[in-house]
């Protein structure tokens, strides 16, 4: 369903990469590492899923056509060898040759082009935003295809390195399907599956004949377990009892009562998540109080964004102004409105549109619960009593997809081209 980007733009903070990682990490016995993520994954199928744990996943058990270097952003063969521009709509591209899939099978052509078409009928209910600029891929030889852009697309390269643009088996996709693939996943990859229980955990192990001249560094940790907890304190927990290695997205109060842990290290970094509030003002929107903009301007000027980021995010965070994050091509928030902390102007706002009383509303989330409950707090505070709906990611943006969502709290990014390297952060979150 659309909404108008003009309500998307609280951008509350960009999400600080606070982790809690074990110093004996690298010398343990058994060479293995145990990471929980606060998101459930609901398909481990990359073209299935908009998860960032989503994409953790696919960038160790799957491989794409084109790599970015997170270090240098120079783009490098990863599945194709060597790709070339025939006009400005038709690229040519080398398959690498002796790459194996993980159940045997050897990569060609015909996997690349099976799994561009299945992805771009919209039937299939794949993730359309990787594949639309896409017409049609022809196979020139057991080696070569290529892909013929519906119009120029100067984004293509960057949307082939994306890390869930990823290349099935075509025998094993055409057999088992999206179901088939979530159940057993099968790529080429560094890593492959070794178990995997969905919504409790899934478990990596070294991909031995993971071919040399890959662009990803060969894996050097024999296992990995990657565990599926939403609730933060359960996740703290395990860490001090040493049932983790690492976590991620600690909130600030919980990562300044463990820096006297001595066992654990925790380390800050900028992402390109954040979080917003989206709201729907469609006709059939189930708060219609969101169609006047006094309400959406009462809204932002109602949270203290300043002082969420400083007591709730962390470190190297900060207040955005534009739906986009600054590592982003063509982000700028040059005449975006700036919406200050201002209650007497919120609640002044909402007499204005008829609702000096205020109203109710549900507030639906799914992550980072401590940010939710400063935001129904601050609304609170002039008269917006809002209800907290939290559930997982899959669910809360299904009820979006509905129409059944009049304000939602999601946290998340935004993918598209990269800045040039000098301005692009390489420790965003755990992607490669």
């Amino acid at each position: 369903m659309r909404h108008g980007r003009h309500i998307l733009r609280f951008a509350a903070a960009l999400l600080a990469g606070i982790a809690l990682v074990s110093p004996a990490v690298a010398g343990k016995a058994d060479n293995s590492v145990r990471f929980a993520s606060d998101q459930t994954l609901d398909n481990a199928d990359p073209y299935f899923n908009s998860l960032s744990i989503g994409s953790v996943v696919s960038s160790q058990v799957w491989d794409t056509l084109i790599y970015r270097d997170p270090d240098t952003g120079a783009y490098k063969g990863q599945l194709a060898a060597a790709w070339r521009w025939h006009d400005d709509k038709t690229l040519e591209l080398d398959l690498r040759q002796g790459v194996k899939f993980h159940n045997g099978a050897e990569f060609d052509a015909d996997d690349v082009i099976y799994t561009l078409n299945f992805v771009a009928k919209p039937e299939n209910k794949a993730r359309q935003d990787l594949v639309r600029w896409i017409d049609r891929v022809e196979k020139l030889g057991k080696s070569k295809v290529r892909i013929f852009a519906k119009q120029p697309f100067p984004a293509a390269i960057a949307y082939l390195a994306h890390p869930k643009f990823v290349i099935h088996p075509h025998e094993y996709y055409a057999k088992v399907g999206p179901k088939g693939m979530n159940e057993k996943p099968v790529g080429t990859g560094p890593y492959r599956v070794a178990e995997y229980i969905p919504g409790k955990h899934i478990r990596l192990e070294r991909n031995r004949d993971y071919f040399g001249d890959s662009p990803k560094s060969q894996p050097k940790i024999d296992k990995v377990e990657i565990r599926f907890i939403p609730d933060a304190q359960t996740r703290v927990a395990e860490m001090v009892s040493g049932g983790l290695d690492l976590i991620t997205n600690v909130s600030r109060d919980q990562a300044e009562q463990l820096r006297d842990v001595p066992r654990l290290q925790i380390v800050s970094g900028e992402t390109v998540g954040y979080s917003f509030l989206r709201m729907n003002t469609l006709s059939g929107t189930p708060a219609p109080q969101l169609r006047d903009i006094r309400v959406r301007q009462a809204i932002m000027h109602a949270i203290d964004r300043e002082t969420m980021v400083k007591f709730l995010v962390g470190e190297r965070s900060r207040v955005l102004h534009a739906e986009c994050h600054p590592d982003q091509f063509g982000c700028v928030d040059a005449g975006i409105p700036r919406y200050a902390y201002d209650p007497s102007r919120s609640r002044q706002l909402l007499a204005e549109a008829g609702f000096a009383k205020g109203f109710d509303i549900d507030l639906y989330a799914h992550r980072d619960r401590n940010q939710t409950e400063a935001i129904i707090g601050y609304l609170g505070a002039v008269g917006i009593r809002a209800h907290m709906r939290f559930m997982q990611s899959a669910a809360m943006f299904t009820a979006i997809r509905a129409g059944n969502v009049a304000l939602a709290h999601p946290i998340g990014s935004r993918y598209s081209m990269p800045q040039p390297p000098s301005r692009c952060s390489t420790n965003s979150r755990l992607t490669t």
